[in-house]
């Protein structure tokens, strides 16, 4: 059994009456969401913004979240632990079924035999930051090995991606809203 990563640390400022900044919250995501089905994945919804230009001090509404997408003209901030993908390639598409379903039902997945498990595309531009581990982004014809300090700008692209280490990985991701493109 992989050992699980420590909780993702939120640390959210504020300013006090007096117009002092101050730190109103230090402790682990009130939004943090498993599914039981994928022994070790974990997403932390950390922060949400509303609209275009919300207000420095709007409140915080994370718990208000549902999906994999920020709200209209929003966006949202989320760090997920990945465990390493079963061998199994059937198991590995179970599990991305379970959690597409469970917590991802906005997203466009595709459930396809003939693409990778876990294939999808949001109307948004993600800007996702490996952390810990390393994990593959896999697109339709090509895919690359990310390491820690590694950003990958994702715009609305169909995409997977895959733990194929034997350690967990943690990634952070900021989901932009944006227009989509067909073609």
């Amino acid at each position: 059994m992989i050992k699980p990563l420590p909780a993702v640390r939120r640390i959210v400022t504020a300013v006090d009456a007096d117009g002092q900044s101050y730190i109103a919250e230090d402790g682990p995501s009130p939004a943090t969401l498993t599914v039981p089905e994928r022994p070790g994945y974990r997403n932390a919804n950390l922060w949400r913004t509303v609209g275009q230009r919300p207000p420095v001090n709007a409140p915080d509404d994370i718990l208000a979240h549902r999906g994999v997408c920020p709200p209209a003209g929003g966006t949202v901030l989320r760090v997920i632990d990945i465990p390493p993908q079963p061998a199994d390639s059937a198991e590995r598409r179970r599990q991305a079924a379970a959690t597409f379903t469970a917590m991802f039902p906005d997203a466009e997945h595709h459930a396809a035999a003939d693409q990778p498990a876990g294939m999808h595309e949001t109307p948004t531009v993600d800007y996702a930051i490996v952390l810990q581990g390393e994990l593959v982004a896999v697109m339709d014809s090509t895919e690359t090995v990310m390491r820690a300090g590694d950003v990958l700008i994702q715009r609305g692209t169909n995409h997977a991606w895959a733990n194929r280490s034997d350690q967990m990985a943690r990634i952070a991701f900021i989901l932009v809203d944006a227009a989509p493109v067909k073609g």
